[in-house]
């Protein structure tokens, strides 16, 4: 009998998964949130991830329990735990993943390069922190932010009076992470993955390029990365992953500072989508290794096709919402670059696909892979 892997979540994480799934001759199966997500062509089961019987009942018939979000509540997956669900990465893992204090907090603890931070409960402790980083910083509401939600720059104590309001309307009395503003020369993000009986292996650090919050480009490896630089950051992955017992894909957002420092930003425990550069340009995608690694299988080699892989996003799509109109023209000027889109109706600002050109020179690479990704833009 095939091995069994419930993914928890229909996205574009789950739909990724599938071929990766089908290649190593897994059973996929997917809790979705509702009709007509990106992993509809693995959904054996729609509901709210939020929903401890749900949940339970889904994952009665499989091996192992992952997830393509980090969403789901600690008591949901404390009782899938209790009742004997494999569930990896576990509750304790995923829920530094949850909350960006707890992760700042625990992080800390490791004595793991941070930017300063505080958490903050009201105006008058946030006016404290400014007072004492220059009058700018960072706020984040400490759960659900992505791709630039929940995440603002302010110069004043009232600039995040609507956020101190709305934890207060719900009662959880909940604080807000304030950051000071890390003067970064560019963004670099560094992935590994953890199998439960300890074995880990690392990807080449890449650097990303980021555009309103959300990531546009990756460019594997990063550029002037080699010696100390990739070994620090690899360094600091791998004893993340060992520390908080994360079992699969780990990616860690990290900022480079001017004196050459690095600063870790922020974590996802999945795949992830500064990772989706391997499904063409290494031999191990994240998301095969994803599913080796809560398998407990052996894990895959993290060697590269070619010199240079660079990722770009299509995001947004045509304002048509036409993307297979645009298909011609792309695959005849780029025969070489791999197209992957994710089922979802274009809109301003979302991700719809990727397109992936891997390559000798990080200038030719980069210029057709942007070419290749505008034909699906306005």
């Amino acid at each position: 009998m095939a091995l069994r892997v419930g993914v928890v979540g229909g996205g574009q994480l789950a739909r990724m998964m599938v071929p990766a799934a089908v290649e190593l001759g897994l059973d996929i199966r997917v809790l979705a949130e509702g009709p007509g997500m990106s992993a509809a062509i693995a959904a054996t089961a729609e509901g709210d991830h939020r929903d401890v019987d749900v949940v339970r009942a889904f994952a009665r018939d499989v091996d192992v329990l992952t997830f393509d979000h980090e969403h789901v509540p600690q008591d949901v997956l404390r009782t899938l735990v209790e009742h004997g669900v494999v569930v990896r990465p576990g509750p304790a893992p995923l829920g530094v993943a949850q909350d960006k204090i707890v992760m700042r907090q625990r992080l800390t603890e490791l004595g793991l390069p941070v930017p300063d931070w505080a958490a903050v409960h009201d105006q008058t402790e946030l006016r404290a922190f400014l007072d004492a980083h220059g009058g700018r910083a960072v706020v984040k509401t400490p759960r659900g932010g992505y791709d630039g939600k929940g995440v603002r720059v302010v110069t004043d104590a009232s600039d995040a009076d609507d956020w101190f309001t709305a934890a207060a309307e719900t009662g959880a009395g909940q604080a807000l992470l304030a950051e000071e503003l890390v003067p970064f020369t560019r963004e670099l993000a560094q992935s590994v993955a953890r199998r439960p009986s300890g074995e880990i292996v690392a990807w080449p650090l890449v650097e990303t390029v980021q555009r309103d919050g959300v990531c546009a480009e990756v460019i594997a490896p990063a550029p002037r990365s080699a010696g100390r630089l990739a070994d620090e950051a690899e360094a600091i992955a791998v004893r993340i992953a060992r520390e908080l017992d994360v079992t699969g894909v780990l990616a860690v957002e990290l900022f480079q500072t001017d004196d050459e420092r690095i600063l870790v930003n922020e974590l996802a425990m999945r795949p992830h989508n500064t990772g989706h550069w391997t499904i063409d340009g290494s031999t191990t995608s994240q998301f095969e290794q994803h599913l080796r690694a809560v398998l407990d299988l052996p894990l895959g080699a993290t060697g590269t096709h070619a010199p240079v892989a660079v990722m770009v996003n299509v995001l947004g799509g045509p304002a048509d919402g036409d993307l297979g109109a645009r298909y011609p023209g792309a695959l005849e000027a780029f025969p070489e670059a791999k197209y992957h889109f994710y089922g979802k109706a274009p809109r301003p600002g979302r991700k719809v696909g990727h397109v992936t050109v891997v390559g000798e020179d990080v200038d030719d690479v980069v210029f057709r892979a942007r070419a290749a990704a505008a034909h699906f833009d306005d």
